[in-house]
């Protein structure tokens, strides 16, 4: 019996019985290894049917072990009596659960669909690259594992992992790619793709030689693997895509799904055996925290990595309730089987209100502290041991949810909560470490990746626990917590106004506040110390504002907007929220135009010197807009990205998208309900432009004048905060001022609703009076005067 210690790379089923793993050795090599792993999964119903089912189970040509037993199930208050059924491998099992549930579907079945990995990790507490002792015999056969460390240690050991990048030259959908690139940390190959049997030969020594862990392609689930593939056949030369020789490659089929009010289109993925194979162009949030985030989620939620990388968050927590279900002993439903109480309509308006929004006081401000609450709602939920079963009636431990007619069980902590208190606590114990490390410190790169898929799991917590479909989701929790965020919310105002400071917006879970005089961090510890004295809440400042601008709506300048601002805070970074440069369908182009004028703008020290910077603004946009007017502009930067909602005969007007999208569909090119479809805007008919046309458009048909107006209202966000809205900016820029009165009349910081419910000073001034100098600025500078004391400062270039 031979003892062996490594990191565990993959686990899956074995079709001999059991489960394979895959073990990174210490000394660097990779050994298969078999495990025994026998799998139960339960039926309950009428004690009738049970004895049919059993009757029918013993007629299986599998060989079964079927008893009587009792488990726990969360919704109810009684041990269910359930028929256990175990399976020699999980192969079998899901075999006869298929056969089962086909001839009973009127029964109840329990742990009946749960990934294998999870499984192991309940037993074993083993994770996917968790350092483990292994032992096993000559022939690999493993008796016995051991996992050397925890998901939620915050500087896991980090196994030499071979990766091999595999991407063509250019995107498939917009032009056929011509050569594969691939590379390691050393070595990179260019391989032709015109030559098939060169490229095939070629390709299968860089991976016999190389032997990577991971195979990290772009557009490798959707395009360059199916490719490969086809052409190994053709040309009868396997490749070793797969590490186990005995497997093929896994296909998921693509699909479109209707989630949280918008589509959602996932494409096809080729999953591997022995090695992982990622596409990031088809992983999910990859661009937010890349492979290290990856890696973490796959630790915490004891997921394979190749699907965690391509599932959302909410299967990230589903996974981790179901393995803390399963070492608690809860049987995990196959399907979710509660409905919500019945409630009449003035009791469900009085309990499903969401979160708490208070109407921000649009315009400048300075000195502002934006305060949020720490993973607001997951907290509420550990704090106040909010769980599907915690939730209900008066309990002599019970204790009364506010604004709600239910009560929640403090004593016993529910599975919600146990599920995310590691989750939690780890997260802040890498905050606080982030805190203390220095801007260059190698570690820091990781811990944002790390905390990054923690927000992502805690964000989506909250949404599943009322959820229609999830296991353990219950519409009453979801309730309560939003009910608990009120209250704690509603708290933090009270302790702000009683402590002197202005309370300028709310938003669910965060607060933006003032008092003259404050404007250090260390100013507003007080505050900070009294809410989580009144609220029990864990809280944190998010910074202080230079200033900050809150934005109204665009189709009526008296009506705010909650989540429209933008604002510079002391160090100079910049936050923006519910603006162009925010939305993935602004044009390149004009993201890089804003992102300049922000740059401009975040150099002011105060709200009183941004209209120095007017000039300055103006003239980088009439440079911007001479470069488009004389084409000057690249085609791939006026791309305007647009999802499909649905399927191109069900539009009855066709959006820009549908158009787009029809001009591809003629080309063979199908496009499915959540894929963003790419084009320029062009003059007539259809007036788009489909980017992965064959063609490039002509730019004599490019709508200069529809990308000017998306300019100039994209800057108009930004400078309506300084009295110039977008009539008066495009007059301004397109030479063709006019006479606006009462433009200027308007108060660019904190008074401008109530100016006498504010005492106007030296740093905060109300800029309403005739004699006002950015008033003077502002004018001059429509008026297209130079303003002798605006500051001297080099031009901004124009975005190429």
């Amino acid at each position: 019996m031979a003892e062996l210690t490594g990191w565990l790379l993959d686990l899956y089923a074995d079709p001999q019985g059991g489960v394979v793993l895959w073990l990174l050795e210490e000394s660097g090599g990779r050994r298969r290894l078999t495990q025994p792993f026998p799998v139960t999964f339960y039926a309950a119903g009428p004690a009738s049917r049970l004895r049919a089912l059993w009757r029918f189970l013993t007629e299986q040509p599998q060989p079964l072990k079927l008893s009587r037993a009792e488990r726990r199930d969360l919704f109810s208050l009684q041990p269910v009596t359930v028929l256990a059924i175990q399976a020699q491998d999980p192969i079998a099992q899901q075999q006869v659960f298929e056969r089962a549930s086909g001839a009973f579907p009127d029964l109840t079945y329990y742990d009946a669909d749960l990934p294998i990995s999870l499984r192991h990790a309940a037993v074993y507490g083993t994770f996917p690259l968790a350092r483990c002792r292994v032992w096993a015999d000559e022939v690999g056969r493993v008796s016995d594992i051991l996992s050397l460390d925890s998901p939620w240690e915050l500087d896991p050991p980090i196994p030499p992992l071979r990766i091999l990048s595999l991407e063509p030259d250019v995107n498939p959908s917009h032009a056929e790619p011509g050569c594969l690139h691939i590379s390691d940390r050393r070595y990179s190959y260019r391989l032709a793709l015109d030559r098939p049997r060169p490229l095939l030969v070629n390709l299968c020594a860089i991976l016999q030689r190389h032997d990577p862990d991971l195979l990290l392609t772009t557009w490798g689930d959707t395009w360059l693997l199916p490719r490969l593939l086809e052409l190994s056949e053709q040309h009868h030369i396997p490749l070793p895509l797969n590490r186990d020789p005995g497997y093929g490659v896994a296909y998921r089929r693509e699909r479109s799904y209707f989630t949280y009010g918008q589509i959602i289109y996932r494409g096809q993925q080729m999953h591997l055996f022995g090695r992982w194979h990622i596409d990031g162009h088809n992983a999910m949030l990859f661009h937010d925290y890349g492979m290290e985030g990856i890696f973490e989620l796959a630790r915490v939620t004891a997921l394979p990595v190749q699907t965690v990388a391509r599932v959302s968050p909410g299967s990230g927590i589903s996974a981790m309730q179901m393995q803390a279900a399963l070492r608690q002993g809860v049987l995990v439903p196959w399907h979710k089987q509660q409905a919500e109480h019945p409630q009449t309509a003035l009791e469900l308006m009085h309990a499903d209100q969401g979160g708490l929004v208070y109407q921000p006081l649009t315009g400048l401000h300075q000195d502002v502290a934006e305060i949020d609450f720490v993973s607001m709602y997951p907290s509420i939920m550990v704090h106040f041991n909010i769980s599907p079963e915690t939730v209900g009636d008066s309990s002599p431990t019970a204790e009364l949810i506010p604004e709600l007619a239910l009560f929640v069980e403090r004593d016993q902590p529910g599975l919600i909560p146990q599920t995310l208190a590691p989750l939690l606590k780890k997260r802040l114990a890498l905050k606080a470490r982030m805190a203390e490390l220095p801007s260059w410190h190698p570690r820091r790169a990781s811990y944002k990746a790390y905390t990054s898929a923690h927000k992502w799991l805690l964000v989506t917590c909250f949404g599943y626990l009322g959820y229609k479909n999830a296991r353990f989701g219950r519409i009453e929790a979801h309730e309560a917590v939003t009910a608990y965020g009120r209250e704690a919310l509603l708290r933090a105002k009270e302790a702000a106004e009683d402590l002197g400071f202005t309370v300028l917006h709310m938003y669910v879970d965060g607060l933006w506040v003032r008092r003259e005089g404050l404007r250090q961090p260390a100013d507003f510890q007080d505050l900070l110390d009294e809410i989580v004295q009144r609220t029990g809440l864990p809280i944190g400042l998010e910074g202080v504002y230079r200033w900050v601008a809150f934005l109204p709506s665009r189709q009526d300048e008296r009506v705010p907007v909650a989540n429209r601002y933008f604002g510079v805070f002391q160090d100079g970074s910049l936050k923006v929220r519910g603006i162009e440069t925010r939305r993935r369908d602004t044009p390149p182009f004009i993201v890089a135009t804003m992102e300049h004028m922000l740059s401009c703008l975040s150099q002011a020290e105060s709200a009183g010197q941004l209209p120095d910077y007017l000039p300055q603004i103006f003239a980088l946009l009439r440079r911007c807009l001479a470069e488009l007017r004389r084409g000057r502009i690249p085609p791939s930067d006026l791309l305007v990205s647009l999802k499909l909602s649905r399927t191109l005969p069900e539009y009855n007007s066709p959006s820009p998208a549908a158009r787009a999208a029809s001009q591809l569909e003629s080309l063979g090119k199908i496009m499915k309900p959540g894929q963003v479809v790419r084009f320029i805007y062009t003059l007539g008919e259809p007036g788009v432009h489909a980017w992965d046309m064959p063609e490039l458009p002509d730019p004599a048909e490019i709508d200069v004048r529809r990308y000017t107006t998306l300019l100039i209202r994209a800057a108009a966000s930004l400078l309506q905060p300084l009295g110039v809205d977008e009539a008066a900016l495009r007059a301004r820029l397109l030479d063709r001022v006019v006479a606006r009165p009462g433009l200027w009349q308007k108060n660019l910081l904190s008074q401008q609703h109530n100016p006498a419910s504010t005492p106007t000073t030296k740093d905060s001034p109300v800029l309403t009076g005739s004699r006002s100098p950015v008033r003077a600025v502002v004018n001059a500078c429509l008026a297209g005067q130079s303003d002798p004391a605006a500051p001297t400062r080099q031009p901004f270039r124009s975005p190429k």
